[in-house]
């Protein structure tokens, strides 16, 4: 997608991109500086200001609290690259200033260990983040570079990730080390697309290389460590840490969900650039697991809050739920490079299905909460009131003493643009990822091509593109790619080009059109939106005689605000029936679905009577669902995703 520019122009998106420009941004910087009444503190400026030698006091926070300013850089750059704003700028200048001050002589950074263990640098690596907070870091400087030309950021971040060169690798004298939490394998290799310089390219190989050789580096570094830990008592988790084997042998995904998808992240990256085929299947192998079997329909990831982490296969409880908010992203940030080294709409599918599910369901409508945590049930006295759910919260956060989520929602709506085309080097294919209204401008045979698409989705499934050529000098043939969704249930996709409809080749799950364009040219998609139900695979017990409600790439949710409660009780009739309307007063405007159930009669039950002979006693209601990315926008109360049915 080399010198390929790209805008959002849709009525959905720019919405949450304008959300992101104008409230979120503003926000998350309040939050950073510890001025959001009732909220957990930040500790982040605060701590930038005591390494930088500005104040006097204690490290506050996690021990990676750095990466949140570093990701709210990150989401600003994305933010000033659309739509300039000096004022902001002015703050992310003076946010970047204090980072240099922080910074030592040899180009180390990391607040915690410059305020609370001055001296025990890089002897934690298992736990203390020293180069995930550097790998946020870095894609913070390589953002804002590309947005400003400003190299400070830039700077600061080569000579930390210099001093990180000469440290770690095989050389004599150097650390066989890498870091417990993946990230900074995929930041290097954005250091080194901006940058063109090898060694952090190889830095990032080495990283990928070395994680889970034998004899394993964490349980030597706990071994030194006298056997201490900083979280979790006992020897280290290999399988948490992603180390428990190396990552060409890994055959499912296992451990902490983040951890994983920011790795495959980074060996999808590295398999592109370097060609290595075992790297590639490892890729592949994992993508199937992850995907195919560990993967809720909201395309959350993480069954356990126990390590955040994968469970087994098919384990994807909805009521005891993880799906960290961090682990979608993570895992759309995996898609995108899937998407890089071959174009199967499969990876755009679950692109979109994270997306549109849980990433845009973790941000309230009002920018200002956020959930870390994303669950396809919810009882609110259970989440109160179980040691099991205690983290399943039914109403969003103002804020986290953990708050990677938010700042991480900020950086990935501020680049969505990223993820919608793929233009190859000679502009003769251009992939359609994802269909959000946009311009994509880019050169073929030697002329600047745009192609503008105007869509109506999430609610409507009819897209268009418009051909535009850069001066009157004859037509240039270019392949259109155009992705089927695994939402489409109808036979075909109707493709016209100037109102006639034409035949095209379908590869991969995308419908290819290779043709001689002209400038004016007219593109019709059509992909009608139906709503159905969905089933569970059978070896998914949690959803073994439910179904779900999918319009488009929206998955539905029942409230207690619009069926009354308790929620357990509704199942869909025989004949659901299910309609589809407008709802333009209702969370801003969305379209709602209807349905047919059943609900049991409670009148026969006496106070304090747990059980009776079963009867068939039910009631027939009228359910409503709402898209579930806009659950808990309302009074707290029950939600289901997945209904019984008779």
């Amino acid at each position: 997608m080399k010198d390929t520019q790209i805008s959002i122009k849709d009525d959905f998106w720019n919405e949450y991109t304008e959300l992101v420009r104008k409230t979120v941004i503003p926000y998350q910087w309040e939050a950073l500086n510890d001025r959001i009444e009732d909220a957990e503190p930040s500790y982040s400026i605060r701590n930038f200001r005591i390494a930088a030698g500005l104040e006097k006091g204690e490290f506050g926070g996690w021990i990676f609290q750095d990466s949140d300013l570093y990701k709210w850089l990150e989401a600003v750059a994305y933010s000033l690259e659309r739509k300039p704003d000096p004022e902001l700028e002015k703050i992310a200048d003076e946010a970047i200033e204090l980072i240099g001050q922080a910074q030592h002589e040899n180009g180390y950074l990391n607040t915690y260990f410059t305020i609370q263990e001055p001296g025990r640098e890089w002897s934690n690596l298992y736990e203390a983040h020293e180069l995930y907070c550097a790998g946020h870091l870095f894609e913070a400087a390589v953002a804002y570079y590309r947005a400003t030309g400003k190299r400070k950021l830039l700077d600061i971040s080569c000579r930390f990730a210099d001093l990180i060169a000469s440290l770690f690798g095989t050389e004599p004298g150097q650390m066989r080390a890498y870091c417990g939490h993946p990230e900074v394998e995929l930041a290097l290799v954005k250091l080194y697309q901006a940058t063109g310089e090898e060694r952090y390219l190889n830095l990032s190989l080495y990283f990928i290389d070395e994680r889970g050789s034998k004899p394993n580096y964490f349980i030597e570094e706990w071994e030194r460590r006298g056997r201490t830990t900083i979280w979790a008592q006992g020897e280290p988790n290999l399988e948490v840490y992603q180390s428990r084997l190396p990552v060409r042998e890994q055959p499912v995904a296992v451990g902490h969900a983040v951890r994983a998808v920011y790795l495959y992240t980074a060996m999808a990256d590295l398999a592109r650039i370097t060609g290595d085929v075992k790297l590639r299947e490892a890729c592949e192998r994992l993508w199937a697991n992850t995907t195919g079997k560990q993967m809720y329909i909201t395309g959350g990831i993480g069954a356990t809050h126990l390590g955040e982490a994968f469970t087994f296969d098919h384990d994807l409880p909805n009521d005891i739920v993880y799906a960290e908010t961090c682990a979608s992203i993570g895992l759309i940030f995996w898609a995108r490079r899937m998407l890089q080294l071959e174009a199967k709409s499969e990876y755009a599918d679950v692109m979109e299905r994270a997306l549109y599910n849980n990433v845009l369901g973790s941000m309230a409508k009002d920018g200002k909460h956020f959930f870390y945590v994303n669950p396809l049930e919810v009882w609110p006295e259970a989440s109160a009131k179980s040691p099991d759910k205690f983290h399943v919260k039914p109403v969003r956060q103002k804020w986290f003493g953990c708050s990677c989520c938010p700042p991480n929602v900020a950086r990935l709506l501020g680049s969505l643009d990223e993820y919608i085309y793929d233009v190859s080097e000679d502009g003769s294919s251009v992939h359609v990822h994802l269909f959000i209204g946009s311009e994509a401008a880019f050169e073929a045979s030697g002329r600047k091509i745009v192609l503008s698409q105007t869509s109506e989705l999430p609610w409507n499934g009819q897209v268009k593109f418009k051909v535009s050529m850069q001066e009157d000098k004859g037509d240039i043939p270019f392949m259109l790619a155009l992705r089927i969704p695994n939402w489409f249930n109808s036979k075909e996709p109707v493709l016209k080009v100037n109102g006639e409809p034409v035949r095209y080749h379908v590869d991969k799950g995308y419908a290819n059109v290779y043709r001689v364009w002209q400038d004016g040219d007219q593109v019709e998609w059509l992909l009608p939106i139906e709503t159905h139900l969905i089933a569970a695979n059978p070896l998914i017990r949690a959803d073994a005689g439910k179904a779900a409600i999918q319009r488009g790439p929206l998955v539905y949710c029942v409230e207690e605000a619009d069926n009354g409660k308790p929620l357990a009780s509704l199942s869909l009739a025989e004949e659901p029936e299910l309609s589809a309307r407008k709802a333009s007063d209702l969370l801003g405007g969305c379209v709602v679905v209807e349905g047919n159930g059943v609900v049991i009669d409670y009148a026969g039950w006496a106070d304090g009577q747990p059980y009776k002979p079963l009867t068939k006693q039910k009631e027939s209601v009228r359910f409503k669902a709402i898209p579930y990315y806009l659950w808990g926008n309302r009074e707290p109360g029950e939600m289901n995703v997945w209904l019984r049915y008779s």
